[in-house]
């Protein structure tokens, strides 16, 4: 009986209870399960098991679950702590679907396992990828911790089981174009790809252990990533140790002969990708695993190594273990929207949401007597969702949340005014006095799902998913400079996965806030924050430019020019940057010592002050610049944050430690090396430079310390 066999007992250890199982298995059983739906083997009591699985923001494509933010608004968020509570959530939610689908079948389907493939830690190097909405921004250090948080969050603390698996994706230098990704070559310096591209993912490999890794679809420097030497063999499970398994994104193995052109069949394409370190194939290439063993493109000790992998993820998650074995298992069913998970929903989209401009202290709305709300985006509950979503029966757009917070004997009228991108067919040649007359309009402007995400689903986009400009719309535009000219005071409330260059619009507006797409509480969290209930706290986790213009080449993978850390044109809005409804100030910074021997951390504090009117929380932020690098190196960069909360006159010191390898330089060979000199180091609430303090950002406080000798 399949009881008493060896890989039944969950006191023998795990690598003997995998080859236990994988040693009774025919060669036919072997191959039936290197596919993302892998077959039962009834004769083992093995039941079939789909790997694809997402967890994005929330468990997705598989009905009701609680829609948090997306994942770039919880970026905004700076808060670490919050991010692995809602993955958390997340994974309570994915378990007990799981287990219900479980109960109901007797086995799962596509999107009701525990296989989640989250989060998406690629860096947002470019504004026009669709699927930047997916990730955690464009810089590294913000990246790594708070994609790190959410991987612990999903697999759990448990010593033996995982909670749900998580996922680091996608491995490596992706992000766009959507329309060339089944066939385009990433071409990248070994320095741009170990100082910006890969250190997400080494932290979540190294210090996180998240579970498996999954393969891009281009190819780098000429290999495919699905089958890279160097990316998969040298660095992941070489140089960083990494003990998981290695999924391939969906089809991406298939390219290698379609859109790659690298081999000259199927059968060649899976050999090559397995013997790299692809143990799992999302698609169906690896139906060809048997002719490519019949014709000794590898051997099934190759095949055995690749199963071993991905077949141990599933012991540690408790799949061939007694249920009342795995504490997860019993998860119940009441945790699917609940109401605790609503409110957590709500608190991670206050925290996202972003106040980029407040002239005169137009908000928040207190005291008003009448109030407009109007745009494209006010009563649209895709803009709520993003991509890679669930499904709640408690989305509230942003009119619902304005229309159940405005006071009553307050006036309120709502006009839609524009649509997304299309001209009107029958344009306003005036606007209702009912509308321009309110005290604020507040206008729901910016981008949709409809116009950005992944190939094929954006359907708005002629671009695939990506933005050809990220500019506002046109239309939406010239709705707003007429809604100015006829004298409406605008609060302008932006969604979008990423950047929107307003340019001179950024002048006819009283107030800009951006709230990303905020999940299913987003209505509720944004009239919390316009009318006053909630202090804004988010942080921008990615530059927005002044026009697509500033932008270099989208295709140009090299980072010149890119991100806060090497553009050369100012920002309309800079990296880290966002308003409060009080004013902090940044004082007394202290270093433990101002000369460091080569190798030696640095231990530094500042103080910093709540002297505005209202309690809020600040994101102190800590900023590294190399004075003296004898190679190309970022102007500056993030090297720690912690947020703080206040009341009004409340101080609070806050202590970073620089570590040897944050003061190290990346070398053309990609290379950390520590090099003696000059260094910079700035704490305050936006990354370092004068259009942040034109905006309003309080002063940062910054100081000059030497590492070793002064001559390099």
């Amino acid at each position: 009986m399949t009881e008493t066999l060896p890989f039944r007992d969950p006191a023998r250890p795990l690598d003997e209870r995998v080859r236990d199982l994988v040693s009774r298995m025919t060669l036919e059983e072997k191959l039936s399960q290197m596919t993302h739906p892998a077959r039962a083997i009834p004769r083992l009591g093995v039941p079939a098991y789909n790997y694809w699985n997402e967890a994005l923001h929330g468990v997705a494509r598989n009905g009701r679950a609680t829609v948090f933010p997306q994942a770039i608004g919880m970026a905004a968020t700076w808060d670490p702590a919050l991010i692995r509570e809602v993955a958390g959530a997340i994974a309570d939610e994915g378990r007990a679907k799981h287990h219900e689908a479980l109960r109901q079948k007797g086995e799962t389907d596509w999107y009701q396992g525990l296989t989640f493939w989250s989060p998406n830690v690629n860096i947002y190097r470019d504004p026009r990828w669709g699927r930047g909405q997916e990730t955690w921004g464009e810089d590294p250090f913000l990246t790594g911790e708070m994609g790190s948080a959410f991987v612990r969050g999903l697999q759990g603390d448990d010593p033996k089981y995982l909670k749900a698996a998580a996922c680091a994706k996608h491995f490596a230098v992706h992000s766009g174009p959507e329309k060339q990704r089944h066939g385009f070559d990433a071409r990248v310096s070994l320095r741009d790809l170990h100082d910006t591209y890969l250190p997400a993912f080494r932290k979540l490999v190294t210090e996180a252990k998240v579970e498996a890794v999954m393969g891009a679809y281009n190819r780098v420097n000429g290999h495919p990533c699905c089958a890279h030497p160097y990316l998969m063999g040298e660095v992941l499970r070489g140089e960083w140790g990494f003990g998981g398994h290695f999924v391939s994104d969906c089809w991406a193995v298939a390219d290698f002969l379609h859109g790659h052109k690298i081999v000259s069949d199927a059968a060649e394409a899976a050999a090559m990708a397995l013997k790299a370190g692809c143990d799992l194939e999302c698609g169906d290439v690896y139906r060809k695993l048997g002719e490519a063993l019949e014709r000794g493109l590898l051997t099934e000790a190759d095949l055995d190594a690749a199963l071993s992998r991905h077949l141990a993820t599933r012991f540690r998650l408790g799949m061939f273990d007694p249920p009342e074995a795995v504490p997860y298992a019993q998860t119940p069913m009441s945790v699917v929207g609940s109401e605790a998970h609503r409110e957590l929903a709500y608190r991670a989209a206050v925290k996202s949401v972003v106040l980029l401009k407040n002239k005169n202290g137009i908000l928040p709305l207190r005291g008003v007597r009448s109030v407009g709300v109007t745009g494209p985006n006010a009563a649209a509950a895709d803009v709520l969702l993003g991509n890679y979503h669930g499904l709640s029966d408690r989305l509230t757009t942003l009119l619902e949340g304005v229309v159940a917070r405005v006071p009553e004997g307050v006036r309120l009228d709502y006009r839609l005014g524009t649509q997304l991108v299309h001209e009107a067919a029958y344009p306003i040649r005036g606007f209702p006095p009912e509308l321009t007359s309110c005290d604020a309009v507040i206008a729901c402007m910016g981008i949709s799902p409809l116009l950005e995400g992944e190939e094929g689903e954006s359907i708005g986009s002629a671009e695939k998913g990506d933005r050809s400009r990220v500019e506002l719309p046109e239309v939406q535009a010239e709705f707003l400079r007429k809604l100015a000219a006829a004298g409406a005071r605008i609060v302008l409330v932006l969604t979008g996965g990423g950047p929107v260059a307003l340019g001179d619009l950024e002048d006819l507006v009283e107030a800009v806030v951006f709230v990303w797409y905020p999940g299913q509480e987003g209505g509720r969290a944004v009239a919390g924050v316009l009318f006053g209930d909630e202090a804004p706290s988010g942080k921008l986790p990615v530059s927005f430019p002044r026009s697509t213009a500033d932008l270099p080449p989208f295709e140009d993978y090299s980072m010149k020019g890119r991100t806060y850390r090497y553009a050369e044109a100012e920002p309309q809005f800079p990296f880290g940057f966002g308003l409060s409804y009080t004013a902090f100030e940044y004082q007394g910074l202290k270093l433990e010592k101002d000369r460091l021997r080569p190798g030696e951390p640095l231990r530094l504090e500042a103080t910093v002050a709540n002297t505005g009117p209202a309690a809020a929380e600040e994101v102190v932020q800590c900023y590294l610049h190399d004075l003296e690098a004898s190679v190309v190196v970022p102007r500056c960069k993030l090297v720690g944050f912690t947020r703080v909360a206040l009341e009004p006159g409340e101080s609070r010191t806050v202590a970073f430690t620089l570590t040897p390898e944050q003061m190290s330089l990346v070398d053309e060979d990609g290379k950390l090396r520590l090099e003696p000199g000059e260094f910079r180091v700035t704490v305050g609430g936006c990354s370092p430079g004068g259009r942040g303090l034109e905006l309003g950002a309080p002063r940062p406080v910054s100081a000059v310390f030497t590492v070793g000798s002064h001559s390099r």
